[in-house]
């Protein structure tokens, strides 16, 4: 486990190479971990979506992405953005990995000028998005097999 999170570097994924690394990462924590299949992992999304690499040592260790919602969640005004498939190899966790990750995907939705982000959390992340400011909305549901909770954080 890395633990002094100054040595992580959070980076746009800019080349196929890199987003292979975020897809493996995804795959080891989703498909192989928590036993997501495939089919539901992978999506349209992965193609326009903005995505981040935690590197550590110039190795991959973590991913998340974002993506400009079609239209804003119910009762919300603007342009919204979701937070997803954000991943960190099991050793690596608990470093500050994740919330390098949500910062940097935060800030991108920023730059976009996004009015907030919406993301589904599964219940065992959920403290650690509320930490960040996000706010249960809605009833459990179930995703990918496990439950999850809508939450959402204003930027704007």
């Amino acid at each position: 486990m890395s633990g002094d999170t100054k040595e992580i570097v959070i980076k746009p994924v800019e080349n196929e190479g890199e987003l292979f690394q975020a897809l493996a990462i995804r795959e080891i924590v989703f498909i192989e971990e928590q036993s997501v299949p495939e089919s539901l992992e992978r999506d349209a999304d992965d193609a326009t979506a903005w995505h981040v690499l935690a590197l550590s040592k110039g190795h991959a260790i973590g991913t998340g992405r974002l993506v400009t919602l079609p239209q804003p969640p119910d009762g919300e005004a603007g342009a919204w953005g979701r937070v997803g498939r954000m991943a960190v190899l099991q050793n690596e966790r608990k470093g500050g990995v994740g919330k390098k990750l949500l910062e940097a995907l935060e800030a991108e939705a920023a730059r976009r000028k996004l009015n907030g982000i919406l993301l589904h959390a599964q219940l065992s992340a959920m403290e650690f998005y509320k930490k960040h400011g996000y706010e249960p909305h809605g009833a459990v549901f179930e995703e990918a097999g496990m439950p999850h909770l809508e939450m959402k954080k204003k930027l704007r």
